[in-house]
């Protein structure tokens, strides 16, 4: 029997009395992987049916598999052109996927995020709210309410300047523009560089109408709920707030990203200003406006306005090092983030210090914040080597394409150097398997070390060993 009665509580089941319990005892970790992992499953199916096909024959398993992967975790990786194998009804489906993707891992990370602030069980503030010091229903509810009005906002605005932009000076008709408008506006914002033309955006690279608003959705969806929440609060004072009075989260990632950007900006500007290929032909306002868009999308969107397949080596090396970092917590983007990134750059300088802890803007870091980095840090290069390597012993192609494609799928760019569809099918499901992973994993993994506390109950003597 399933259950037992109890006086007080009436009917009551037993542990491991069905799959509702199951359910119940999947930790934060654990639910996340399985929610992104059956959307994976119902997009791989739904892109199989003939009529997501523009040839009205069904996908093979790897490439709906792979195109659906690609959506849900908001990379733009492709083994297909999305322009023109999708019909209508597989581009809508896509565009599902990457919203559910998108507005799906900032929810859950926003919700990681208040539960590992308060030290609190997820599983009980989203499915009951019933323990006395968990977050209630209600500021559950706001939460995700927020998330909402802020993609509503920024979804909506972009789509109708992209959809006035197609009608006016493409001729597109007014149905059609409104569908560009929407799926590259969604596209954008979820940081999923996911494009209706075959070219990505190359064909607009100096029309700052379709670069702008689509730079300024990927820069707002990168940032992170969060920084949004609190950027509102601090809107709605008499007088607003001085940047001092924010928080250590919202400044690092706010002048993070912008130091990102000017550094991105900056390397394409004097390493691609002369390339024949890219930013050569262009004037003077053609090459500005196509640095800082190409500068914005490592944050980690996959759109491209040229062609990365033609650029220098150093600009690929450049892109490398900005999609690892990538872009702000419990938002769109992928990489390691940029709260990451600036912990270990705190972490380096405290110890060239030899300060014997971290400070950053006033404010001391927690040993265990400068351990889950590390961590966080080190697997993900270890991934990257390793996929690296394994894809080197099947394909001829070079270290930097490899090197740029591997970063590109664990960071959820979906920048390319044009060789997905070139890989081996074993080489494609490592892409797949690295998107899946990079979408999911660092913030599972973040959420997961800190809510996992284990005191030692003695100590063994100390030796220091020699590093360096």
């Amino acid at each position: 029997m399933a259950g037992g009665f109890s006086p007080r509580g009436g009917w009551r089941r037993r542990r491991g009395g069905g799959a509702a319990d199951f359910g119940d005892r999947l930790r934060p970790p654990q639910f996340t992987v399985a929610a992104f992992g059956c959307a994976v499953l119902v997009g791989t199916l739904l892109l199989m049916l003939p009529a997501a096909s523009a040839g009205g024959r069904s996908a093979d398993v790897l490439t709906a598999l792979f195109t659906a992967v690609s959506a849900v975790c908001v990379t733009g990786l492709a083994v297909v052109d999305t322009a023109v194998y999708w019909s209508t009804a597989g581009q809508v489906v896509i565009l599902a996927l990457i919203q559910v993707g998108g507005f799906g891992i900032m929810t859950l990370a926003t919700l990681l995020g208040a539960v590992v602030t308060r030290r609190l069980s997820l599983r009980t503030q989203i499915r009951a709210g019933a323990e006395a010091k968990s977050l209630t229903l209600g500021e559950v509810r706001r939460l995700v309410g927020g998330i909402a009005r802020v993609t509503a906002v920024f979804e909506v605005g972009v789509a109708a300047v992209l959809a006035a932009r197609f009608a006016l000076a493409y001729g597109e008709s007014p149905g059609r523009a409104v569908y560009l408008g929407v799926f590259h506006s969604v596209s954008a914002f979820n940081n999923a560089g996911f494009a209706l033309f075959s070219d990505n955006l190359e064909g607009f690279a100096t029309d700052p109408w379709i670069c702008l608003p689509i730079a300024v959705a990927v820069i707002a969806g990168g940032l992170g709920f969060p920084v949004w929440l609190e950027l509102w609060r601090h809107a709605r004072r008499v007088g607003g707030a001085a940047p001092r009075h924010w928080s250590l989260h919202a400044r690092i990632t706010l002048l993070g990203t912008a130091a990102l950007l000017a550094v991105g900006f900056a390397a394409f500007c004097a390493l691609e200003w002369r390339n024949p290929a890219t930013l050569g032909p262009l004037s003077v306002p053609g090459k500005v406006l196509a640095a800082f868009f190409q500068a914005v999308m490592p944050r980690t969107a996959g759109f491209n306005s040229l062609p990365f397949g033609e650029m220098n080596t150093q600009t690929l090396f450049v892109t490398d090092v900005l999609m690892f970092i990538g872009g702000g917590s419990a938002g769109t983007a992928g990489g390691i983030k940029v709260t990451t990134f600036t912990v270990l750059a705190f972490v380096i300088y405290a110890n060239m210090r030899g300060e014997g802890t971290v400070h950053i803007g006033r404010r001391r870091l927690p040993a265990d914040v400068e351990r889950q980095a590390v961590t966080v840090v080190l697997l993900a290069l270890g991934l990257v080597c390793a996929a690296t390597f394994a894809l080197m012993t099947m394909t001829l192609f070079t270290l930097d394409q490899l090197l740029f494609e591997v970063v590109s799928a664990f960071a959820t760019v979906g920048l390319s150097t044009g060789i997905t569809a070139d890989l081996p099918a074993a080489g494609q499901l490592i892409l797949v398997a690295l998107m899946f992973i990079g979408r999911v994993g660092p913030a599972t993994l973040a959420s997961a070390l800190a809510l996992r506390h284990h005191g030692r109950r003695y100590a063994y003597a100390e030796e220091r060993l020699v590093v360096g």
